[in-house]
């Protein structure tokens, strides 16, 4: 079914309004979650894009912390292997816009398979340097190459968005459906690394990652029936502008940078917290109710048709409830119970994924579609340069303030930070309006 290919491109079809019914009262009839999932999913080709992408996918939730396991298993160094990954973190966020911009003007055909062919060669010269004992130079420089990975959540939500440009519900429904497939991923990628690298060989994670990776993309670009065509850009619109020059984008990405800083924060607390409990191991358990309740909270998010309110409100409402929700976990840990902070965790995490949502809908809205994988590559670099200030600073509290549970402060106050960006730059700001998708 992946490898189904067709040459005419695929479009939506129009939705007719049903014929009028008598009313029946019944409990459940409005109650149809899975409804607006068949929906999209209807639509030729979608089906198959959707799961070689899930396959390209998965390795980001697994190749950090298989080159972690790895390079500290051999060198026996987690600060050289921290320093390596963060290396290449900050590489990613330099090359990926660029990588964005590339697939905008030529296609995600044309130029995501030699970018993921150059990112995996240098997830493989990493498990070479490290398995033969390379120079620790030939480490940075080998994980540095992987920046140049392309979105491939993006480019999957950039075919929503083509497909669905004239129906808002639907891409609604298809973000909410994107945002729960990177919390499945963030869920299911670590728990496979760590069983690669501690059952079989500490370079089991890295060469099962990159070979998911290049096998996924390669699928995922086969599908050329539902690729977004390339735009061709005016003079009024030159190609070399970047996203951040339009109105409205730069707050979003400051409170996606925010938002990665919950993430980040989180998951340093959370490990510490474990730790210092002595339930080490039950650390990533605790991570997954986080990550699980934001899943089922985007799943559920994007069952529900939008209100008839402002994006940009209903926006402003998603960062308040998380920053609420996110005031659970620092009360919970004055328990000093990991039960209670378990259940705070999962409904802390019912406020991430509609936010996220949400976020990328005004995303899509605000770019114009010839630069549409760069905008969402721009938002993905903004998460990833939080979760990198986030993990220090939830570092940093963990070894100066009082105990782990006392640290769980920062994701709280980062989901503040998050709300005050958004409420500073609430209004409408007078400009030129970018074309809707």
């Amino acid at each position: 079914m992946i490898l189904f290919l067709a040459a005419r491109p695929v479009t939506a079809p129009p939705v007719r309004p049903a014929p009028r019914r008598r009313a029946r009262f019944h409990p459940l009839a409005r109650f149809r979650p899975l409804a607006p999932y068949r929906r999209i999913f209807a639509v030729p080709g979608t089906r198959a894009f959707t799961a070689a992408n899930l396959l390209a996918r998965l390795p980001m939730g697994m190749l950090s912390i298989s080159a972690v396991l790895m390079i500290a298993g051999s060198r026996g160094s987690y600060a050289l292997a921290g320093a390596v990954t963060a290396t290449g973190l900050a590489a990613t966020a330099l090359a990926g816009p660029w990588t964005a911009r590339l697939i905008d003007r030529h296609g995600q055909s044309r130029i995501a398979v030699p970018a993921t062919a150059l990112a995996t060669l240098g997830s493989l010269s990493l498990l070479l340097c490290v398995h033969y004992g390379a120079p620790d130079w030939t480490l940075f420089a080998s994980y540095a190459a992987t920046a140049t990975t392309p979105n491939t959540g993006g480019m999957s939500r950039a075919r929503w968005a083509h497909l669905f440009r004239g129906d808002p519900a639907a891409r609604h429904t298809a973000n909410s459906f994107e945002q729960a497939a990177d919390e499945l991923c963030f869920l299911l990628g670590p728990l496979l690394a760590t069983l690669l690298c501690t059952t079989l060989f500490p370079e089991a994670g890295t060469a099962a990652g990159a070979a998911l990776l290049l096998t996924g993309v390669l699928l995922f670009a086969s599908q050329r029936r539902t690729e977004p065509p390339v735009t061709t850009h005016t003079a009024s619109h030159s190609p070399t502008r970047s996203p951040l020059r339009l109105p409205g984008l730069p707050p979003l990405l400051g409170t996606f940078l925010c938002t990665g800083a919950i993430f980040g924060s989180l998951e340093v607390v959370t490990l510490a917290y474990a730790d210092a409990h002595g339930i080490r191991s039950a650390g990533g358990v605790l991570l997954a109710l986080q990550a699980a309740g934001s899943g089922a909270a985007g799943l559920l998010y994007g069952a529900l048709r939008p209100g008839r309110d402002r994006p940009g409100r209903r926006f402003l409402r998603c960062t308040a409830a998380m920053a609420a929700l996110m005031l659970l976990p620092p009360l919970a840990a004055t328990t000093d119970s990991p039960a209670v902070l378990a259940a705070a965790l999962l409904l802390a995490g019912m406020a991430t994924a509609p936010t996220m949502v949400t976020g990328m809908d005004l995303i899509q809205s605000r770019t114009p579609p010839g630069q549409l994988n760069e905008g969402m590559t721009l938002a993905v670099t903004a998460l990833l340069s939080g979760i990198a200030a986030g993990s220090a600073g939830g570092g940093w509290a963990v070894d100066h303030l009082a105990g782990a549970g006392t640290a769980y402060a920062v994701p709280a106050a980062a989901a503040a930070l998050a709300l005050t960006v958004t409420l500073l730059t609430h209004r409408a700001r007078p400009g030129r309006r970018v074309p809707a998708l």
